[in-house]
C-alpha cells in the first residue's frame, strides 16, 4: 500500500546543436514510414504522378524483406537521378503558390530520403527519349550510378526495412498482417484510378490483380468497384453524382460522386468506407460525419454504412499539407463540403429501390391490364374491432386511430381527427387509387393477393412473391409526409420567457459567436453573457418542450467539430417518427385488396420506403428460383 511511485528526474542540460542529416531523415521516417504499407503507399503515389498505366508491387515477407514497385511511367532523367533520393527534392512543387494548390499525389519530397535512411534502396529508371537508349541503376547507399537495361518507366526496390533502426522493426506484426496492410494500401489507390492496372506479388505468387478498365465515367468506376470490392457491393449500392449539372472538367466547383451502399448492405465495422478528395484517399471527419448523417433515417441500430465517395474541388480550396502521410486534409469551407456530401448521399438513398423489381421481365408477351377486384365482405371481428381497415391514403383517418393507442369501432375512413399540435397541423394529403388500371409491368411491387396473419401483405410481381410489412411500410409513408410538410415551412423559433443560462467552455462561446447565423437558421438563439456563460433565448417551436441547454450544447459541439449541425433536424425527425409510428396502420388490422394495393402504390413513389423509420426493411422479394428451390422443382 505504501509502495513508492516512480519519480521523473530532470535530464542534465545539453548544448543546442544541429542534428546530422541521417538522423534528421530517420526522424522524418518515423512520421512517414509506420510499416511496409506506408512505403508501398508512397511509391505508388510517385508511380501515379509519373503517369503510369500499369503498376506492379512485389513483396517478400510481408514487405519487410523486399518492396519493389514497377511502373511504366515517364521515368527520371539521368541528370536528375542524384537529386531523386535527397531530402526535400521534388518535381511536384517549386513555389508557395504550387504548395497552396497541389494537384499531385506526392509533393513533400521527403519520402524517398526517409526510406533511404532506414532501408537499402535502389532505383532503376529509363525515359523514353532518343538521348537515353538504356536505363540507369542508382544505389541509394553509395550513390553509384551505372547503365542497365529496362523498358521506359521506373522500378524502386526497398530491402531490409528498418535495418538501420532495429527497435522499430520489433513493433511490426506477422508477415500475413503486414501483407494485408500492403494490399489494402494498393486497393485504396485502385479504387480511385480505374484507368490504371495493378498487380501484387508476394513471395513469387500473384495475390491480387486489377486490370485497367477501358473507358471512363461511372461505368468504369462501377467495374473497378466490382473488381476490387466484389460484385455484391455494386449490386447493393446506388450511384450518386451531385450536383446533376456538374461539369466534367475545367475549374472545379464542389462535386460529389461515387456509390453509396443501401442500408441492407451495412456492416458491423466501418472498414468499407472509402472517401477521396481530388483522387487522394483521406480520413476526414467532415466527410465521415456528413455521410453518416445521411444514413440516420434508414440505418438500423449501430450498423456502419458502406460507400465509395469521391469529392472534387479546386485544389486551392483544400489544404493537403496537414499530415506527413497526407491522409488528412483541411477544407477552406467545411460547411460547403459537409452539405454537399450529405445532400448527395441523402438524395441517392431517397429513391425507392422497388423499381429494380421490373428490370428483368420474365416474359416477352405484353402484360395484360389488371382490374382491382371488388371489395370483399369483411371477416368477423370482436365487437370492439373495426370491420374494415382505414384507407392508407387517408392520413387523417389513420392519425386519428393511432392517437388513441388502439383502434375503435368508430374509427372509419370518414373519421375527422381532433386538433393536432400547432407545430404539426397539416392538411390531409390524399393519394387516391389510380382510376385507370395499370399494366403489371408498371407496378414494381406487383398486385396484392392476400394478407398474412394481419401483419404482412403478399403480392405478386414479375419476379415472384413480394412480402411487405404493412405497419413498417405505412409508418415510413406517414413519416415522409410529415417531414415534407414541415420542410415546406420555415423553421419557427419560440422565444423563451426566461433565458436558459449555462456555464460554457471558451470553445462553445467562440462557436456561438461565429455561427450565430447558422444557429438562427436552425431556430436557435444563443448569446454570450460573459466569457464563461451562454444564454439560450429561443429554441425551435417543435422542440420547445425539450431541454434547451442540452439542445444548445449538442448543436454547438457539432458546429465546432464539423462546421455543420444536424442535431435540430435529428431531434425533429425523432419526434415525427414517433408520431408516424402511432399514426400508421396497426398489425392485425384487416385490409381489403384495394387498400393493400393502394399501400403498394404509395410505397413505389415514397422516398426511402425500403426501410421503416427505425432502419428495418419494409419489403422483401422472393424470386421464382428461390420458390422452385424450396420445392425441388427441376431436380
Amino acid at each position: 500500500m505504501n509502495a513508492s511511485l516512480p519519480t521523473l528526474s530532470t535530464p542534465p542540460r545539453r548544448p543546442i546543436r544541429e542534428l546530422p542529416d541521417e538522423l534528421i531523415s530517420q526522424i522524418a521516417a518515423g512520421e512517414v514510414v509506420e510499416r511496409p504499407a506506408s512505403v508501398v503507399r508512397e511509391l505508388v503515389d510517385n508511380a501515379l504522378d509519373a503517369g503510369a498505366t500499369q503498376i506492379t508491387v512485389r513483396l517478400q515477407a510481408g514487405g519487410v524483406r523486399l518492396i519493389g514497385v514497377e511502373d511504366n511511367g515517364c521515368g527520371i532523367l539521368r541528370g536528375e537521378l542524384p537529386s531523386a533520393l535527397k531530402r526535400h527534392a521534388t518535381s511536384k512543387i517549386a513555389s508557395l503558390s504550387d504548395l497552396e494548390s497541389v494537384g499531385t499525389m506526392g509533393f513533400r519530397g521527403e519520402a524517398l530520403a526517409a526510406i533511404c535512411s532506414i532501408a537499402e534502396v535502389s532505383l532503376l529508371t529509363r525515359v523514353d527519349t532518343p538521348d537515353e537508349p538504356h536505363g540507369w541503376l542508382l544505389d541509394g547507399r553509395s550513390g553509384e550510378l551505372q547503365p542497365t537495361a529496362r523498358a521506359p518507366g521506373t522500378t524502386v526496390e526497398v530491402r531490409e526495412l528498418f535495418f538501420a533502426t532495429p527497435a522499430r522493426r520489433k513493433f511490426l506484426k506477422t508477415d500475413a498482417t503486414e501483407l494485408g496492410h500492403c494490399i489494402e494500401a494498393v486497393r485504396r489507390h485502385a479504387l480511385a484510378r480505374p484507368d490504371v492496372g495493378f498487380a501484387i506479388w508476394h513471395d513469387g505468387k500473384l495475390v491480387a490483380q486489377w486490370r485497367a478498365v477501358v473507358g471512363g465515367g461511372m461505368d468504369a468506376l462501377r467495374q473497378r468497384l466490382a473488381d476490387v470490392l466484389g460484385e455484391e457491393f455494386v449490386q447493393q449500392a446506388v450511384a450518386l453524382d451531385w450536383p446533376v449539372d456538374a461539369p466534367d472538367d475545367g475549374p472545379q466547383r464542389l462535386r460529389v460522386w461515387g456509390f453509396a451502399g443501401v442500408p441492407d448492405a451495412a456492416r458491423s465495422r466501418a472498414d468499407w468506407q472509402f472517401a477521396y478528395v481530388n483522387g487522394r484517399y483521406v480520413r476526414d471527419k467532415v466527410i465521415t460525419h456528413a455521410a453518416r448523417s445521411a444514413y440516420e433515417d434508414v440505418l438500423h441500430g449501430h450498423r456502419q454504412p458502406v460507400y465509395a465517395l469521391f469529392v472534387s474541388l479546386d485544389p486551392a480550396r483544400v489544404d493537403v499539407n496537414v499530415h506527413p502521410t497526407k491522409i488528412e486534409v483541411r477544407f477552406r469551407d467545411s460547411r460547403e463540403v459537409h452539405q454537399g456530401v450529405h445532400h448527395a448521399v441523402e438524395a441517392a438513398l431517397a429513391v425507392p429501390r422497388s423499381g429494380a423489381a421490373t428490370a428483368e421481365p420474365v416474359s416477352t408477351q405484353p402484360a395484360t391490364a389488371w382490374a382491382p377486384p371488388a371489395r370483399q365482405a369483411p371477416f368477423s371481428f370482436a365487437p370492439r374491432e373495426p370491420e374494415v381497415g382505414h384507407r392508407v391514403s387517408d392520413v387523417a383517418a389513420l392519425w386519428g386511430a393511432g392517437s388513441g393507442g388502439a383502434a375503435t369501432a368508430s374509427a372509419r375512413t370518414d373519421y375527422m381527427p381532433g386538433p393536432t399540435p400547432t407545430a404539426f397541423r397539416t392538411e390531409p394529403v390524399e393519394t387516391p387509387i389510380p382510376s385507370q388500371p395499370l399494366p403489371e409491368g408498371d407496378w414494381p411491387l406487383g398486385r396484392a393477393i392476400a394478407q398474412l396473419q394481419g401483419v404482412y401483405i403478399l403480392a405478386e410481381n414479375a419476379h415472384g412473391l413480394v412480402v411487405v410489412d404493412m405497419h413498417a411500410a405505412h409508418e415510413r409513408i406517414v413519416y415522409e409526409r410529415l417531414k415534407q410538410q414541415l420542410d415546406d415551412q420555415q423553421v419557427a423559433s419560440q422565444p423563451l420567457l426566461i433565458p436558459a443560462t449555462f456555464a460554457a467552455t471558451p470553445d462553445e462561446v467562440a462557436t456561438a459567436e461565429t455561427c450565430a447565423g447558422v444557429l438562427a437558421t436552425l431556430g436557435l438563439e444563443v448569446t454570450a453573457l460573459s466569457p464563461r456563460t451562454l444564454a439560450v433565448r429561443a429554441v425551435p417551436t417543435t422542440l420547445a418542450q425539450g431541454d434547451p441547454v442540452e439542445l444548445a450544447r449538442s448543436v454547438l459541439a457539432e458546429l465546432g467539430q464539423h462546421d455543420a449541425s444536424t442535431v435540430v433536424q435529428r431531434a425533429r425527425n425523432e419526434l415525427l417518427a414517433t408520431m408516424a409510428c402511432h399514426g400508421a396502420v396497426r398489425a392485425n388490422r384487416r385490409l381489403t385488396l384495394d387498400e393493400m394495393n393502394a399501400l403498394l402504390r404509395q410505397m413505389e413513389v415514397t422516398e426511402r420506403s425500403d426501410q421503416c423509420n427505425h432502419g428495418r426493411p419494409t419489403w422483401r422479394q422472393v424470386g421464382m428460383k428461390e420458390l422452385d428451390a424450396l420445392f425441388l422443382r427441376g431436380r
